[in-house]
């Protein structure tokens, strides 16, 4: 006979210390706690997220909180700046933050201006600096908005056509993810905001944010906002717990997927472990050199027992996991080293099982529209039967940069293996190899007919981070001194 027949009230006694436990590991790991009373739906692509979105705005009262790290100056920009300045003008304060970086081509300086005019606040995350020379890797990468302290949208949706579609040019939307919630959750949500705010300028006042004693309970769900912020790690962590906890299945879908070595094997892991692990990542791409780096990542997680399909559609640009019909995450974070440790992003972490069985009948219907990607007899990395027909390129929609930081990752995984011989090169990796060491050949070559050419760029750098150490080192040193005369006064 069986303990648990035995000893009821033990075994739940023990279930209890269990889930305690992993509720402590999970709120050290994210570095917030679990907020339980709220109500969280989820938003299908442009359809569901942008009515529900230009909805909120049209009924704010009080202030309205957006933040986004694209906004395209085309029909859907200005369909939100429209809105946006209609509720300026009845007094209600509007807040805006864009990235410097998703925002170079995408809108002119009139868009800023106009609603600059119209009383909207827009502020600018991290535009470059002569006194911080690097300070343009850390990005504002996050996609919110809150309404009121009532109502709260986190996703993976930025501001333009590529998300809407163009049906009279059979043009279709991208594919993407975000979820509405109301409760307490959003005194985090808003807190968040406020942080990124307050980086780039004055403070909100506190009677503008939503209290933690004035938002009643929505619902039943129990769910954690990781707002990240860079170097922090906190979505990483959490990733790797739930890649750690999974029993049944991790189910993910990542736009720009770019695993660390570690998390690479916390997957495989899973995997061989029995856990049904799925990978579902896009297959159009606006970067010729990507299709041969995505897939150059894939044999690690194949050979372990990971399933891994790439969207037939546009672009798939969601950013979701779900796991054991528990777990589920909705946001802005892809699975690479620049979302996770480079930028400022925003994640729901929910734990409800109806909303998780949502989440899986969701990416379940998106398998519908995906090809597996499978190792063939000869141990090469293919989409079986695949058609012999050009892969969709993308116009340029907002996820260049992250493409192109996700390639980037991936090149410095292959050198670094081909250097430290830390595993074996594959075949598939060939091309990255090749053209980095013709690059580095290339280089070295210049640099030994034209030493000048190499030296006068690096020359100019070195000034200009010396200079910025300089000028932030006095700095400091200046509000050092005017500390220690007003404590002597």
């Amino acid at each position: 006979m069986s303990t648990s027949k035995l000893h009821p009230h033990r075994e739940n006694a023990e279930l209890s210390s269990v889930r305690a436990l992993a509720n402590q590991a999970f709120s050290r790991a994210a570095g917030t706690s679990l907020i339980p009373g709220n109500s969280i739906r989820l938003l299908k692509d442009a359809r569901e997220n942008y009515p529900a979105w230009l909805a909120a705005i049209g009924a704010a009262q009080r202030h309205i909180h957006f933040e986004s790290y694209i906004i395209h100056d085309d029909d859907t920009g200005r369909t939100f700046a429209d809105a946006l300045v209609a509720k300026a003008r009845q007094g209600v304060k509007v807040r805006l933050i864009y990235d410097w970086l998703g925002g170079v081509g995408t809108a002119s300086r009139g868009y800023w201006k106009r609603l600059r005019a119209e009383g909207v606040e827009v502020r600018c995350y991290n535009p470059p600096r002569w006194d911080t020379p690097f300070g343009w890797l850390s990005r504002d990468h996050r996609k919110t908005l809150c309404v009121d302290g009532e109502i709260g949208f986190v996703s993976g949706l930025c501001i333009g056509r590529m998300w809407a579609g163009e049906p009279d040019k059979n043009i279709e939307a991208w594919r993407d993810t975000g979820v509405v919630m109301r409760g307490p959750c959003m005194v985090e949500l808003e807190q968040a905001f406020a942080t990124v705010w307050a980086m780039i300028g004055e403070p909100i006042p506190a009677e503008d944010l939503a209290g933690s004693d004035a938002i009643a309970p929505q619902g039943a769900a129990a769910l954690r906002v990781v707002a990240g912020i860079p170097s922090t790690g906190g979505m990483f962590r959490v990733d790797q717990l739930i890649a750690g906890l999974a029993k049944k299945h991790l189910w993910l879908t990542d736009a720009y997927y770019a695993g660390m070595t570690s998390y690479v094997q916390a997957l495989r892991s899973a995997a061989r472990d029995g856990v049904d692990v799925r990978l579902l990542v896009p297959n159009a791409t606006d970067i010729l050199l990507l299709k041969p780096l995505s897939r150059a990542g894939y044999r690690a997680l194949l050979e372990a027992g990971v399933r891994v399909f790439e969207w037939n559609g546009p672009m798939l640009h969601a950013k979701t996991a779900v796991a054991d019909g528990r777990w589920a995450r909705v946001g802005s974070s892809n699975l690479n080293i620049a979302s996770w440790f480079g930028n400022c992003e925003m994640d729901v972490v929910v734990e409800d099982e109806a909303f998780a069985g949502a989440m899986e009948a969701m990416f379940l219907g998106d398998l519908q529209h995906a090809t597996e990607i499978v190792l063939d007899a000869k141990q090469k990395v293919r989409a079986p039967n695949q058609p012999r027909r050009s892969q969709p390129v993308l116009r340029r929609g907002g996820g260049s940069s992250g493409r192109a930081a996700a390639g980037a990752v991936r090149i410095a995984n292959v050198v670094g293996a081909a250097f430290t011989s830390r595993r074996v090169i594959e075949p598939v990796e060939a091309r990255i190899t090749v053209a980095v060491g013709g690059l580095l050949l290339g280089l070295a070559i210049l640099l030994a007919l034209f030493p000048r050419l190499i030296a006068y760029p690096f020359v100019a750098l070195f000034v200009w981070i010396a200079t910025a150490l300089l000028y932030q080192g006095f700095k400091l040193h200046r509000t050092r001194v005017k500390q220690k005369t007003g404590s002597s006064e």
